[in-house]
């Protein structure tokens, strides 16, 4: 928080966002600790819940998007091909860690509003820091691929003082964990935010072949065709402007897309 430190458990939401040919719906509804409860097994906040069931997470989301408050309704389901247990260090400091829990995984979504109802691969990660990025970072550019011989993700971090720690790994179908020796770095198109991002690749994406799924302030996300080891892919790319997020006019403008309901 701005303020200093806070009680996570005050502040706890469930961000969900559908993107589709009925249209984009985000929400990040952010609730007090009088609606949130969990167990070992279930975590509710406010009218949503997660919860394992034998092999699976499920979220049951009942949600409200913004700005237009409409219902956000629907089940998903989502099923690890494998666990990894291994926790990576995005800092020097070792204040902040990110856990690929799966990879790959097989995911169900049916919603009834909007009405939607798919299957395909999904992905499963988590990430915790001892305090706010701002006070380590400045930016970072995350993708995951489907290859051939088990995903593959990059995790480029820039810190505070402007060093590049990079992360590049496959994740091989016996459960092992490969380091890769990261492909060339690549300008991307700015997105209309202005938003650089860059993503690696054998070769350079050809003009237009990069698809913008969202687009702020100080997130992007994109769909990147790379060339990788040998094969063609297409990732999922996320590029995140610390410097931006941090800032007082993106702060004063978080409250509407994340609504506070104590």
């Amino acid at each position: 928080m701005r303020g200093g430190a806070a009680d996570p458990e005050n502040h706890c939401a469930f961000n969900v966002v559908l993107f589709g040919e009925g249209g984009k719906r985000w929400t990040m509804t952010e609730r007090g600790r009088g609606s949130l409860e969990r167990s070992a097994e279930t975590i509710r906040i406010g009218p949503s819940r997660a919860s394992y069931r034998g092999d699976a997470l499920v979220l049951d989301v009942e949600e409200r998007s913004t700005p237009f408050l409409q219902k956000v309704r629907g089940r998903i389901e989502i099923t690890p091909d494998r666990i990894y247990e291994t926790a990576f260090l995005l800092d020097a400091g070792g204040r902040h860690l990110w856990r690929p829990v799966s990879p790959s995984c097989r995911i169900t979504v049916e919603f009834e509003s909007p009405a939607l109802r798919w299957t395909g691969r999904a992905y499963w990660d988590m990430n915790e820091g001892e305090r706010p990025v701002d006070a380590d970072f400045r930016s970072w550019q995350w993708s995951r691929a489907l290859g051939r011989d088990g995903p593959v993700l990059f995790y480029d971090v820039v810190d505070r003082a402007g060093a590049l720690r990079p992360l590049a790994l496959r994740f091989r179908p016996d459960g092992g964990i490969e380091d890769l020796a990261p492909p060339p770095m690549h300008r991307g198109p700015l997105t209309g935010w202005r938003m650089e991002r860059p993503y690696r690749s054998e070769t350079e994406v050809p003009r237009g072949g990069i698809v913008t799924v969202e687009d702020t302030p100080f997130y992007a996300r994109s769909l990147v065709p790379q060339r990788l080891f040998g094969e063609t892919v297409t990732a999922v790319h996320e590029s995140l402007s610390v410097t931006r997020f941090a800032s007082p006019v993106v702060q004063a403008m978080l409250p509407w897309r994340m609504p506070r309901r104590g």
